[in-house]
């Protein structure tokens, strides 16, 4: 069942009920200031932390869901409604919203009044917009009544919900002509307050919640709203709001135009104050004035369609397929700056106050967004980089607002450190800019550690070399990319953390993922280190390589399958001889993608063996049989009812890694088959069962063994959408940077004809075509580059220019 379409010539998904099947949100901002969005306009709103500069309050897990957004009520008579139907719930007779690429348009209309919202983040703006056209469809004139609303949160989301006795002593307000000021504790350690304006003159406010709602009514029946008349309420300590009270009359036909204006400011310790009590207000008064006009809101609306447009043109699909045209084209891009932005810390589902940055995280999502913005890749590498530890650990998180590691989680998760390899290679390959690899890079945040950004990369290469366990395999740490295989835990306490609790410390517990992971990225750095002329540390990094194949082979194949790891006994985990748990998908992914034993013939049967035993109608499964029982030996992993998360559930992050390792031994018919299963527009069609955004891919999906099977959770913040980006793009239609230049080897269906893709890459646009007149999957029978023949299918030619490509395949 469908809840909407994609509009593709707008890059919009259009939503044509408010009642989907879970809140379908929407992300506003692209650098400092950002806003959660749904279909009801619900969410909140941030500066650069959710959990430290938070605006706007929501409430998590409610009853109902949902609760908590940017709110207007109309009063119509003795009709009250809301343009996206919440919270007033009343019966609309039109609704629709729609979604785009970093704007939300959300219209309702009741009694031939018509109320449409336009809500967007300009760009370098420190604020949500908000542009409400009210429309008189009847032949009557229309006396309305108009109450904006949004909920302040005390700054800090986690505190907001916990020290109650301070926080409800704590509010204050201002309120000057038309714009409400949230203060509290300006004129203590804090510089920046918040504001809500409207463009035009109000006839009423209400700053305090408890006047404004009533103490025994809710968002959907506010006291003021259903008596039609606000308080003028100040908020002194409680629960401080902003509220506007318009009286608005409009003729038959007439349309009217209001600009509300949501921001954030931060004033010197010098400028705090106008006078005693009084906030500096200079800086908001120069925000409103940007966008105090309904053109001058219209001119930032077409700047920001403009700047996505000319980030989504540096890699154009056109194919046989509308639906792979739109995730390539629009929405997996989309996606992936999404969580460039935000990685894991704020979405319906990761609530914004504990993840932040994460050092594993950041780094993979890279690759799904450094083709759109290399010079804020670039930035975010070295970011990066500057938490790590001289060994190479990292932390595994750092928070946005001060770019610092924290130790909320800690490190000593050992894959960690490979990323950074991944992240930086694929930056360079992109842009040709070694000149990262020079640059100065602290350790620990610590300037006096400072080293060129090679020593970090070599620094995580040897922190595998210098952590390995009995077999010559890597040590696990506290986990390695799947965070709830724990090895090294051994919990019975349930009030302490799988991750943070390593009581195994002198685990010898080893991981195959990160042995697959290491040759991958460590032939990566050899391969760096050969391209900037270090042929001895490259030819040193390789014999550790080559002793990391010998060892997978040696300790890390079971028959059919490669082993997923030794537990802390020395055990094997991932092994036929388990009684569940048999096979994972991370390693047959890794050293699959690695080809370790590929001519032996350990990756055919290796992948093989997933076809049989992970894959179901709805993707791959993590690992099978499904555990059924806790096993404190493995920890997190083996708590999820079965079929859920990391306990054989479609944990669709790691699918990617299956099809590359496919189109790496030619089979373009099952890469492209596990490529279709979890991609959301294909998915539209079940979104009552699938039930998140149909337009962006979740983390998980219900897989065979669950309850329900295809329902999916945790959508928008997941390493899936960089790395389903770039399985398909690099791999499946086989457009990949290198060092060198540009490869182009697909590896597809044999039933497509061929497709055309438009790739910038380093200042030059190729305008690539590919054919496929003997159906095959894999393989080049010729390529040209402006009509003349190549002797390999890597285009080489930066010159700023346009150059046109012909590959036929054969």
């Amino acid at each position: 069942m469908k809840f909407g379409f994609f509009d593709d010539n707008n890059k919009e998904y259009v939503i044509t009920t408010p009642q989907t099947p879970w809140p379908w949100i929407n992300y506003l901002g692209n650098e400092d200031f950002f806003s959660l969005i749904s279909n009801t306009a619900g969410g909140y709103s941030f500066y650069k932390d959710a959990k430290f500069r938070r605006l706007t309050r929501y409430r998590y897990n409610n009853v109902p869901m949902d609760s908590g957004g940017r709110y207007f009520y109309i009063k119509d008579g003795e009709s009250i409604w809301s343009p996206g139907w919440k919270p007033v719930k009343a019966e609309l007779d039109y609704y629709e919203c729609r979604h785009g690429l970093s704007y939300s348009k959300i219209t309702g209309e009741k009694e031939g009044l018509r109320a449409e919202v336009l809500f967007f983040v300009p760009l370098n703006a420190w604020c949500e917009v908000q542009k409400m056209t009210l429309t008189n469809n009847t032949s009557e004139v229309k006396k309305i009544k108009l109450f904006s609303f949004l909920e302040w949160c005390l700054w800090n989301a986690e505190d907001d919900q916990n020290n109650l006795q301070r926080n409800l002593n704590t509010g204050e307000v201002e309120v000057a002509d038309s714009t409400l000021f949230h203060k509290t504790e300006y004129r203590e350690r804090r510089n920046h307050y918040a504001f809500y304006h409207v463009n035009v003159p109000i006839q009423g406010f209400d700053t305090d919640r408890e006047s404004f709602i009533g103490l025994y009514n809710d968002f959907s029946n506010p006291m003021a709203v259903l008596e039609g008349k606000p308080r003028n309420s100040y908020a002194h300590g409680w629960s401080p709001i902003a509220s506007h009270y318009l009286e608005i009359e409009l003729k038959p036909g007439e349309k009217k135009d209001l600009v509300f204006v949501l921001g954030y400011v931060e004033n010197s310790e010098e400028e705090k104050w106008e006078k005693k009590n009084v906030i500096n207000k200079k800086p908001a008064i120069a925000l409103i004035n940007r966008f105090n006009s309904v053109e001058k809101v219209n001119r930032a609306f077409d700047e920001l369609k403009n700047y996505w447009t000319g980030l989504l043109d540096s890699f154009v699909l056109k194919s046989e397929d509308e639906k792979l045209d739109r995730m390539v084209n629009i929405w997996n891009q989309y996606q992936c700056m999404i969580t460039f932005n935000l990685s894991r810390s704020a979405s319906y589902f990761e609530v914004g106050i504990g993840r932040g940055m994460g050092f594993r995280d950041s780094n993979q999502d890279l690759i799904g967004f450094v083709h759109q913005i290399p010079e804020r890749a670039r930035e975010r590498i070295l970011d990066l980089a500057s938490t790590q530890f001289p060994d190479g650990g990292a932390y595994h998180q750092y928070q946005p607002l001060t770019k610092k590691g924290n130790n909320a989680i800690g490190g000593d998760f050992n894959d960690d450190p490979l990323w950074l390899i991944l992240s930086t290679s694929e930056y360079i390959k992109e842009t040709g800019d070694f000149s990262i690899l020079e640059e100065n890079v602290p350790f620990d945040s610590n300037p006096a550690l400072a080293k060129p950004h090679f020593e970090h990369l070599k620094a995580s290469f040897y922190h595998v070399v210098n952590n390995l366990g009995p077999h010559g395999l890597p040590l696990i740490g506290r986990a390695d990319w799947n965070d709830c295989l724990n090895l090294n835990c051994f919990s019975n306490d349930p009030n302490e953390s799988f991750q943070t609790t390593g009581n195994k410390k002198d685990g010898k517990a080893e991981s195959l993922m990160i042995a697959g992971l290491f040759v991958v990225y460590g032939r990566e750095f050899v391969a760096l280190c050969r391209k900037i002329g270090k042929n001895q540390e490259a030819d040193e990094a390789q014999k550790h390589v080559d002793k990391m194949v010998e060892a997978v082979k040696r300790y890390g194949w079971d028959g059919e399958w490669f082993l997923r790891a030794y537990d802390y006994y020395g055990n094997k985990v991932g092994s036929k001889e388990n009684e569940e748990g048999q096979i994972f998908i991370e390693s047959q992914g890794w050293c699959g993608m690695a080809l370790i034993g590929h001519e032996e013939g350990m990756v055919e049967k290796a992948l093989d063996s997933v076809k049989e035993r992970l894959d179901c109608q709805y993707g791959l499964v993590l690992n099978n049989p499904a555990f059924t029982k806790y096993k404190i030996e493995y920890g997190e992993i083996s708590t999820y009812p079965p079929g859920y998360k990391e306990n054989a559930g479609i944990f669709c992050h790691n699918n990617p890694w299956i099809m590359i390792a496919e189109t790496l031994i030619g089979r373009g018919e099952r890469a492209w088959e596990y490529y279709a299963k979890i991609c959301p527009a294909y998915l539209e069609d079940i979104s009552d069962l699938h039930r998140t955004e149909p337009y962006v891919y979740a983390q998980m999906i219900a897989g065979k063994d669950a309850y329900k099977p295809g329902e999916a959770k945790n959508s928008w913040l997941t390493g899936t959408a960089a790395w389903n980006y770039y399985a398909v793009t690099r791999y499946i239609l086989g457009i990949r940077p290198e060092y060198d230049g540009l490869r182009i080897d697909p590896c597809i269906p044999p039933s497509w004809k061929g497709f055309q893709v438009k790739r910038k890459l380093r200042g030059t646009t190729f305008l690539i075509t590919v054919e496929n007149p003997n159906s095959v999957s894999k393989g080049i029978k010729r390529i040209e580059l402006d009509g003349n023949k190549l002797d390999e299918n890597i285009v080489d030619s930066f010159d700023g220019g346009l150059h046109e490509v012909l590959v036929v395949m054969g």
